[in-house]
């Protein structure tokens, strides 16, 4: 069942004025760019502030070309754009032996880090997460570009909003989740250098305007190194499975939604995503991730 209750702003380029739609009545034009080169919009200053904008305001994006890009040179000179216009950081290394692109697509015998699989690289469901939560700059934003949709109707992307999620739990859990006393195992597929194998964190921050809208989760590699800790990592697991707030908070977008040609852009903070199990082998995404900034700005605790 699609469940509509999260707003989602789509982005589409054509040879006409590009629209900004969002579900509901609402309808915003946008500035018109014109497409004479097959990558130009992403180079154009005012599109480019658009992508911006709308990441600021919603933290989910959906981008559909109308050029085939099977290198995903858009997507590329899109963010090297938000580099130089807006101060995102530029991609982060996927590991020591990956660039900015990583391809997801299952693969049993050949990986993209040597002997070791990634669990993007497998059919499996992909329960809930935020990218990279095991890194000390997490990236605030990832894009996935879809190269080839699955043909049966597998491989749907979820996506949570994580201040609606968090308004489903206790003060304390808040709090606790907020203190860093919880341990981060880094996937060996993930790991750049080998004498790091975790880190020391919270789970939970305030975004500028002091918000507790920001959450880095992947519960296979989180261990809470406190009772209260403890505790409230339960909770939350039990807020992220608990059917009712994930209706308040959940959109879901499946193969027909997300098309070859498709970029989904999202705030690797205030979303947390899920995979469905695929059932295409030859299903392939390329994904980026960037603006690599500290979580928890905060002092360390004495």
């Amino acid at each position: 069942m699609r469940l509509p209750s999260v707003n989602i702003a789509h982005y589409l380029h054509s040879r006409k004025p590009p629209n900004l739609h969002i579900s509901g009545a609402q309808c915003w034009n946008l500035a018109r760019i014109p497409t004479s080169r097959r990558h130009y919009h992403a180079t154009q200053p005012r599109h480019v502030r658009s992508v911006h904008e709308n990441l600021q305001k919603h933290g989910i994006l959906k981008i559909g070309l109308k050029f085939p890009d099977p290198d995903s040179e858009y997507l590329k000179q899109l963010v090297v754009g938000l580099h130089q216009h807006h101060g995102h950081q530029l991609p982060i290394s996927h590991s020591a032996s990956r660039g900015w692109f990583w391809d997801v697509r299952p693969n049993s015998t050949v990986f993209q880090t040597a002997n070791h699989q990634a669990r993007s690289e497998t059919m499996e469901e992909f329960p809930w997460h935020t990218d990279c939560s095991y890194e000390d700059l997490p990236p605030r934003y990832f894009a996935l570009h879809v190269l080839q949709e699955d043909q049966f109707g597998g491989g749907t992307l979820s996506a949570m909003n994580t201040q609606r999620l968090s308004l489903s739990l206790s003060p304390a859990t808040r709090e606790s989740l907020m203190r860093r006393e919880y341990s981060i195992t880094i996937p060996p597929e993930f790991i750049k250098d080998p004498r790091k194998q975790n880190i020391i964190g919270s789970l939970m921050a305030a975004d500028e305007q002091g918000q507790l809208n920001m959450l880095r989760f992947r519960r296979d590699l989180v261990t809470a190194l406190t009772e209260r800790a403890a505790k409230a990592l339960h909770e939350l697991e039990a807020a992220v499975q608990d059917a009712n707030a994930q209706f308040q908070s959940t959109v879901h977008l499946t193969a027909k939604d997300f098309p070859a040609g498709t970029i989904i852009l999202m705030d690797n903070r205030r979303w947390l995503h899920a995979r469905h199990s695929i059932k295409d082998p030859n299903r392939h995404l390329r994904r980026v991730r960037w603006d690599a900034i500290p979580f928890d700005a905060r002092p360390m605790e004495q």
